[in-house]
């Protein structure tokens, strides 16, 4: 994507279920788990470069022996300082008893992040903040094991705030405000009401405080704590919790936004973000790596017993379909195969803006990881150009002779690699004119391929706030000065903010938006702007509210909106002429079919809050607030 979007965090979680001394004899060491770990978070990168972090938990060590180890980084590469650490500590401890480097049992007692159960966690920073106390995995700590909380999460609630007044009206004081901690506490409440409910029942059993423990860790109900927490949570989420004694899940939200993945064989159950991370990572095959079904968690327990259980009533299936277009891994095999489906089904329209003329026509991509749509569309291109010969043989001259064969057969495709980003150059403070300048340089392109007669067909995964585009993009590939510059974005228009774990919040960013105000001001329609806007005001405590945006974009057609972005992308100094093509919302389903999630694209919400974010979004853009609307 031209213009990066942040946000999509990452989760991974490993629990062993051999003791250690099983790893050591099979695989040479007791550390498995910690680097199986590291493997995990670093082919999770993509997912975020901004945070990492690490917990881990011992099983049945001694009292007044730590069981709980976390590290969590915010540097500049926090996977890899985060594993720096662990290194160090692990090293030091062995460096100063190297007599134990055998001693599995004495390894357990005495070294940190040693353990059978762990959780790991990359993140984007959210609400401009990237302090270290933002890092996942959130701690919450109690004298009993039972009650110890580890919680990292892919997610975002949009009712934050009502989940905050729940805490209080409960008696709780919350020390932050942020989403994670109300999330965490919330579970934490319901964690510590059944913990000591378990407690009195075994107390009445005449069953000791210091031999309960053992039957609380047995009985605890995780599906009633996940239940009791999450009910009125509005969102998408994949949460993920260890529980001191050893207990673990992750639960995914009832529409199946984000998305969560497992392996579990007699060694070892593995989640992750990404269904690839852990093909690769474990050698396992495809159909091994099973989905967390929406509104379920699968739920470990401290005797390792795996189950999937419902915890809530299940929604419609809106699993996000940018996942598949932008922030998942490709090497994914139904995701690659989705991607490029994507390039494919926009080449007939690719077709209409070239008027056919496919022998002045060069096809190339931008960025890196828009590689595969551009793909399919190539493939397209190819099958377009052998039908064309086909019917030109069959239909044609039948004494063509071999030269005029020869010269249609070697007709192809002109695909070239037309700009690559250099790595090195770095952006560095300074006024807006030396920036833009210095943003226009970041791609390097490569001359001699494209003619003053041709049109620059470049594909982008989706365009987002077209910023980069305008500033950088469009002005680099002018210099290569063809007749008509083609970018054509994989994804459609993006029209409305996400609000369930994707840093796209506000609505005046978006190149979609921006283009249709200028479309109302150029028809005398902007006083719809007032209208939709008083809308929101009157709805704002209505309980089942609708988007009243989608009335400012239902007044112009699509082809019309990317018509006008294309002249705002196009400035004074671009020569070439510029048009935008956008995906269609029928072709996204036909590509995508497994993943419906497109409110950002279509405004069609899957949760209430998702409706009133969007007004809200648009209230806060009316009245100039530059801030979030959840």
């Amino acid at each position: 994507m031209s213009d990066a979007i942040k946000h999509e965090c990452g989760i991974a979680l490993v629990r062993l279920l051999k003791p250690l001394q099983f790893y050591k004899d099979k695989y040479g060491t007791a550390f498995y788990g910690i680097n199986k770990m590291y493997l995990l978070m670093e082919k999770q990168h993509n997912r975020g470069q901004d945070g990492a972090g690490f917990a881990s938990v011992k099983f049945d060590v001694k009292p007044g022996t730590r069981y709980i180890s976390r590290v969590r980084s915010n540097e500049q590469q926090p996977i890899q300082d985060v594993f720096a650490i662990i290194n160090e500590r692990l090293n030091d401890v062995m460096e100063k008893h190297p007599e134990k480097a055998n001693d599995i049992n004495w390894q357990i007692e005495n070294m940190p992040y040693v353990g059978n159960l762990f959780l790991g966690h990359v993140r984007y920073g959210t609400f401009g903040k990237n302090s270290i106390e933002s890092v996942h995995p959130f701690l919450r700590q109690n004298n009993w094991k039972h009650k110890n909380l580890i919680v990292a999460g892919n997610f975002n609630m949009t009712n934050s705030g009502e989940l905050l007044q729940e805490l209080i009206e409960i008696g709780q004081h919350p020390k932050e405000r942020t989403d994670t901690v109300t999330v965490m506490e919330k579970i934490g409440h319901f964690l510590d009401d059944e913990v000591l409910d378990l407690y009195y029942k075994f107390k009445q059993k005449g069953i000791s405080k210091k031999d309960a423990s053992e039957h609380i860790a047995k009985e605890l109900n995780i599906q009633k704590i996940l239940r009791r927490s999450s009910k009125n949570w509005d969102g998408g989420y994949a949460m993920a919790g260890l529980i001191g004694h050893g207990d673990a899940f992750v639960l995914r939200d009832p529409s199946g936004i984000r998305p969560a993945y497992y392996y579990q064989d007699d060694e070892v159950v593995v989640v992750a973000s990404e269904r690839p991370v852990i093909q690769t990572v474990f050698d396992v095959d495809i159909d091994e790596v099973k989905e967390i079904e929406r509104a379920h968690a699968l739920i470990i327990k401290k005797d390792g017993t795996v189950t999937t259980e419902q915890v809530l009533e299940q929604l419609p299936n809106k699993a996000c379909s940018f996942e598949r277009i932008y922030f998942s891994r490709g090497s994914d095999a139904a995701i690659y195969k989705e991607r490029k489906n994507l390039g494919k089904l926009i080449f007939p329209k690719v077709l209409e803006y070239i008027d056919h003329d496919m022998k002045n026509t060069v096809f190339s991509y931008i960025p890196n990881t828009a590689e595969t749509s551009f793909f399919g569309l190539t493939e397209a291109a190819e099958d377009y150009l052998n039908k064309h010969k086909l019917d030109t043989i069959l239909n044609g001259n039948k004494n063509i002779s071999v030269k005029d064969l020869t010269e249609l057969l070697s007709v192809r495709p002109r695909i070239e690699k037309i700009a690559i980003k250099d790595a090195k150059l770095r952006t560095f403070i300074a006024d807006d004119n030396s920036r833009d300048d210095l943003v226009a340089h970041v791609y390097d392109v490569t001359y001699g391929v494209v003619k003053p007669t041709d049109n620059l067909v470049i594909i982008d995964d989706s365009i987002v706030r077209g910023t980069t585009l305008k500033k950088s993009i469009i002005k680099i590939l002018d210099r290569l000065n063809p007749k008509k510059i083609v970018v054509v974005s994989s994804a459609p228009q993006i029209r409305y903010p996400d609000c369930y774990g994707i840093d796209m919040a506000r609505l005046e960013e978006f190149i979609a938006f921006k283009a249709t105000l200028e479309l109302l001001k150029d028809n005398n329609q902007y006083h719809i702007i007032d209208e939709v806007y008083q809308k929101c005001i009157d709805n704002i405590d209505n309980p089942d509210p609708e988007n009243y945006v989608k009335e400012i974009y239902a007044l112009f057609t699509a082809e019309q909106i990317s018509f006008k972005i294309g002249e705002l992308l196009k400035t004074e100094s671009i020569n070439a002429k510029v048009e935008i093509i956008f995906q269609s919302i029928d072709n996204l389903h036909s590509a995508i079919p497994d993943h419906p999630g497109d409110w950002y694209f279509t405004g069609n919400y899957p949760t209430k809050g998702g409706m009133r974010v969007v007004n809200k979004a648009f209230m806060n853009f009316y009245e100039g607030k530059k801030e979030r609307a959840y």
